[in-house]
């Protein structure tokens, strides 16, 4: 019995997932963290339905079981998005001002409305600049449900965190319930909220925010994704042209050997190139009269309203590529 806890134990060290950490001896086990975590698999059920619903043929991150693509499901269901920057959050972990905190979200925003969300059914906010109210209210609610020794089961507190980072779960649960926004959905308290949200969600360790060459950035140039591409990115081709042409890369995308690994990422090249500069230039139009905080935006059109989305931004200023 002793023998099989602790095999236990060293199969859940292999591997640590939580918001703001992930890290494993080898690759992360996402079907050991499905069942870990009572989700839910993505299964072709699922991707039929959405094709039911919205008449439309699924993102193509759902039909390869990727991940929600959050602009494609506003597109689809033509629902609310809520954009919830937690610049309190980037203070509190990142140890960073109030100031500068507050200056990244405003940079997050942003990059975000350059990405062509329906700005008539989004509505984005900072948690210093809109927390209060109604939302507060609920903030209330939520920590009377939720004891000391559960939230530190959940999230890894130690006695050497701060009180900040105990009490911010509810800040970030909150934005889930409608009437944390009466001035957006007054009346609808019922609405269910869809939340678009990696199981490894948060600071993943698949991309570092300290190291440059771990992610190709929108703020990247050409030069600069070509040289990340070319010199940093695994491919999966063999270690000759003739073994390449005979045995085929271990990748499904050109694993027949028919191209080669200089062409694939070549191509790679062209089309991060192509959307990231599609990207600065959505971006360098983006004013403050439309960033986040611009005035007290207009209520949605609800009537018939099913559910709205939810999703929270914790970036700290740089923003990686994820389409």
């Amino acid at each position: 019995m002793e023998k099989e806890k602790g095999t236990k134990r060293e199969e859940e060290e292999d591997q640590v997932v939580n918001p703001w950490a992930v890290s494993s001896k080898g690759k992360i086990d996402h079907d050991k963290l499905i069942d870990q975590f009572g989700c839910q698999r993505l299964d072709q059920y699922l991707v039929d339905r959405v094709f039911r619903l919205t008449s439309r043929p699924p993102h193509i991150f759902l039909r390869r079981n990727i991940f929600f693509a959050h602009r494609y499901l506003q597109d689809a269901f033509k629902v609310p998005l809520v954009i919830q920057l937690t610049d309190d959050e980037k203070c509190m972990w990142k140890n960073l001002t109030v100031e500068e905190s507050k200056r990244l979200a405003r940079e997050n925003a942003k990059d975000i409305i350059a990405c062509g969300f329906d700005i008539s059914r989004t509505f984005i906010f900072s948690d210093f600049d809109y927390v209060g109210g109604a939302f507060y209210e609920n903030m209330v609610k939520v920590a009377k449900c939720v004891t000391y020794n559960k939230v530190v089961g959940i999230f890894g507190f130690t006695g050497e965190d701060h009180i900040g980072k105990i009490s911010f779960p509810p800040v970030q649960a909150v934005p889930s319930f409608p009437s944390s926004f009466p001035h957006l959905f007054s009346g609808k308290d019922k609405l269910r909220c869809l939340i678009p949200c990696a199981i490894d969600q948060g600071e993943t360790g698949k991309m570092s925010a300290t190291d440059a060459y771990s992610a190709r950035y929108v703020t990247n140039s050409q030069k600069q994704i070509k040289t990340k591409v070319n010199k940093y990115d695994f491919s999966g081709g063999q270690d000759s042209v003739e073994n390449h042409r005979k045995y085929g890369a271990n990748l499904e995308e050109y694993g027949s050997g028919r191209i080669l690994t200089g062409e694939v990422k070549k191509r790679l090249i062209d089309v991060l190139t192509e959307l990231v500069e599609r990207h600065q230039a959505a971006r360098a139009a983006v004013t403050d009269e439309n960033d986040t905080g611009a005035g007290e935006p207009q209520k949605f059109r609800i009537f018939g309203l099913k559910f709205f989305i939810f999703l929270y931004v914790i970036r700290g200023g740089k923003v990686e590529i994820h389409w």
